[in-house]
């Protein structure tokens, strides 16, 4: 009797185990989704800061299944769920992702969320400047736009004061509205030790050793280029 209440307890443990792990596997949406490939440059917000209604204003016209999305980012259970079509829900998985795209953007001009992007700037998470003469200084992510759909995201560098696309491909499909047009120039207001001179080497075009004279023809600039303030993204 003793061999089999021994059996049983075994089996008992073995099971509970297997829970444990199961429960130990799961993890919250907002680690699954900042952990996926090509999505480097967000930042884990608060769990405390979504949930509180005021940080969301605004947000529920910009998001088709609003609750919904919402719900599933805060592993939430949304009433009517299971009564979704597969279509339907591919379209809540999508509109989660762009409301905490919306929500990251409020987040990382917080003292806290700022923080955590400066974490990631440290250690160069969001690249380096491609300008040859930047030598690799770390860049900042942002938006043209504080627009959804607008523009991609871009990285900005505070050595040359310019813009540029992202080296991976992957980080050219996110809209540059999840981190806006504020961040890099307020991130670089509170952190001042992170400021350094403005670059004075600029590339001077040579034939045969001589500089070329600005006069030539490839120094004249179109009427658009003097006229546009927009200044051009580089790759």
């Amino acid at each position: 009797m003793r061999g089999a209440e021994g059996d049983e307890e075994s089996a008992f443990s073995e099971y509970d185990s297997q829970e444990e792990e199961e429960e130990e596997e799961e993890i919250p949406w907002i680690s699954w989704f900042c952990s996926l490939k090509g999505n480097e440059f967000f930042c884990e917000v608060d769990e405390d800061y979504i949930q509180d209604e005021f940080n969301l204003t605004g947000l529920v016209n910009l998001v088709p299944f609003y609750e919904y999305a919402l719900d599933m980012i805060l592993d939430l259970e949304s009433p009517g769920e299971e009564n979704l079509s597969p279509e339907q829900q591919q379209m809540v998985e999508a509109a989660a992702e762009t409301l905490y795209g919306l929500i990251h953007a409020r987040f990382i001009l917080t003292n806290r969320g700022m923080k955590l992007m400066e974490e990631k700037y440290k250690i160069a998470a969001f690249g380096r400047c491609p300008r040859v003469l930047c030598s690799g200084h770390p860049a900042l992510p942002m938006g043209q736009s504080d627009i959804l759909r607008e523009a991609s995201v871009k990285i900005y560098c505070g050595q040359c004061s310019d813009i540029y696309f992202p080296r991976s491909s992957r980080h050219k499909n996110l809209d540059g509205a999840f981190w806006g047009t504020t961040f890099p120039h307020l991130f670089l207001l509170t952190y001042q030790e992170y400021v350094v001179p403005h670059t004075k080497f600029t590339y001077v075009p040579k034939i045969y050793g001589f500089r070329v004279h600005k006069s030539a023809a490839i120094f004249k600039e179109s009427k658009d280029t003097k006229t546009d303030s927009t200044p051009a993204v580089k790759q």
